[in-house]
C-alpha cells in the first residue's frame, strides 16, 4: 500500500488530523476519498459515526466536494481551477510557465546550501536570542507562494515525492507547508547585461 503524500498533505491543510489523513490517502487520491461511503470512510479511520472527529472529517470531505461540483462550468478563467492538483499529472493538464521563453530559469535553492549561495550578501546576522549567528531571509525581496511560477515549482516537486514515497515505503515524504519560507533561485539572461542572479524568499502572504 502507497499512501499519496500530496493526498495526505492536502487533507491535512483542510483541517484533517495526521493520523486520519495517512489512513485516508493509502491508495487513495482526492478524487477516490470523496467517492466513499460514511460506513467506508469510518471504517478507514477506524472511528465511530457518532464520534465528533468523525463529524468534523465528513464536514471536510463533504465541503471538498461541494466545491468540486460547485465549480464545474463550461466558463474557464484564469482562477478556475476545476481540478485536485493531485488528479491529474502537470503538463497534461496545464501549460508549464517555466516552459515560456520570457520566463527566467527559477529552482529552488536545497536548504542545506541557503547559507552558502547567500553569502555574498551578506545576510548573516547576529540571533538575539541565542547570541550565535543566524540567515536573515526575511531580508530578502519577496515572492508569494500562489505565484503561477512556485505552484509550478511545488507541483513538480510533489509529484517527484510522489513518485519516491511509491519505490520506497521508508521514504519521508514533504511535511505540510513545506515550500514556504524556501529560497527561490532566479537566473536572468540578457544580450546586453549577460547572466543576473537573483533570490526570493517564498511567503504565503504579505
Amino acid at each position: 500500500m502507497v499512501v499519496k503524500s500530496a493526498t495526505k498533505k492536502r487533507l491535512m491543510e483542510l483541517g484533517v488530523d495526521e493520523e486520519y489523513a495517512h489512513k485516508l490517502a493509502t491508495d487513495r487520491n482526492m478524487a477516490d476519498i470523496k467517492q466513499l461511503s460514511i460506513d467506508e470512510v469510518a471504517n478507514v479511520v477506524s472511528l465511530s459515526k457518532d464520534d465528533e472527529k468523525f463529524s468534523a472529517l465528513m464536514d471536510v470531505i463533504r465541503e471538498v466536494g461541494a466545491t468540486r461540483r460547485k465549480r464545474k462550468s463550461k466558463k474557464i478563467t484564469i482562477n478556475a481551477k476545476a481540478v485536485d492538483d493531485d488528479d491529474f499529472p502537470l503538463g497534461l493538464t496545464k501549460f508549464n510557465v517555466l516552459n515560456h521563453e520570457l520566463v527566467p530559469h527559477q529552482e529552488l535553492v536545497p536548504e542545506e546550501e541557503e547559507e552558502e549561495a547567500l553569502a555574498p550578501w551578506g545576510l548573516m546576522v547576529e540571533d538575539e536570542d541565542t547570541g550565535g549567528q543566524r540567515l536573515a531571509k526575511e531580508l530578502l525581496p519577496k515572492i508569494l507562494i500562489t505565484d503561477p511560477v512556485v505552484q509550478v515549482i511545488k507541483e513538480m516537486a510533489e509529484k517527484e515525492d510522489m513518485l519516491l514515497s511509491a519505490a520506497d515505503p521508508e521514504h519521508v515524504p514533504l511535511p505540510a507547508g513545506w515550500l514556504a519560507d524556501r529560497v527561490l533561485k532566479v537566473n536572468r539572461h540578457s544580450l546586453s547585461a549577460g547572466t543576473s542572479v537573483a533570490f526570493r524568499l517564498i511567503v504565503e502572504g504579505n
